[in-house]
């Protein structure tokens, strides 16, 4: 796989699991959460559309705040483009999310470090759109 697919495959497969954790549409919780939070650094932090940095500390605190929570949400991504050098990547992308009525969206930019196996999210900063 190369970067570019490496990237591409972490953002899109990050995003189907957060809708899957969202609507609770999980036969294995505790697998899910695990899942969810492989693809990220230890070193992970994130400035989130409202300026709040989280770090993955954080983030893993927060998902069983929400596991289920959103049984209708949708979440889309489009616009991925992908930026990299040997050992690490800028990829911006577009991020849609739809609860019944409501649709936020936001623009994100991410940096993550590659290795042979797999892209790791480093970084993530979101602005609502």
């Amino acid at each position: 796989m190369s970067n570019t697919e490496k990237i591409i495959w972490e953002i899109e497969e990050f995003h189907r699991n957060i809708e899957k954790w969202f609507q609770g549409k999980t036969d294995n919780q505790e697998s899910l959460y695990t899942k969810l939070l492989s693809g990220f650094s230890p070193d992970f932090k994130m400035i989130n559309g409202n300026g709040d940095t989280v770090t993955l500390s954080m983030l893993g605190e927060w998902l069983p705040t929400v596991f289920g929570k959103f049984p209708e949400r949708n979440i889309q991504v489009e616009n991925i483009e992908v930026h990299y050098s040997d050992y690490h990547c800028l990829a911006t992308y577009i991020e849609t999310q739809i609860t019944g009525e409501t649709t936020n969206r936001r623009q994100s930019s991410a940096v993550f470090l590659l290795n042979e196996e797999k892209a790791l999210w480093f970084h993530l900063i979101e602005n609502w759109i």
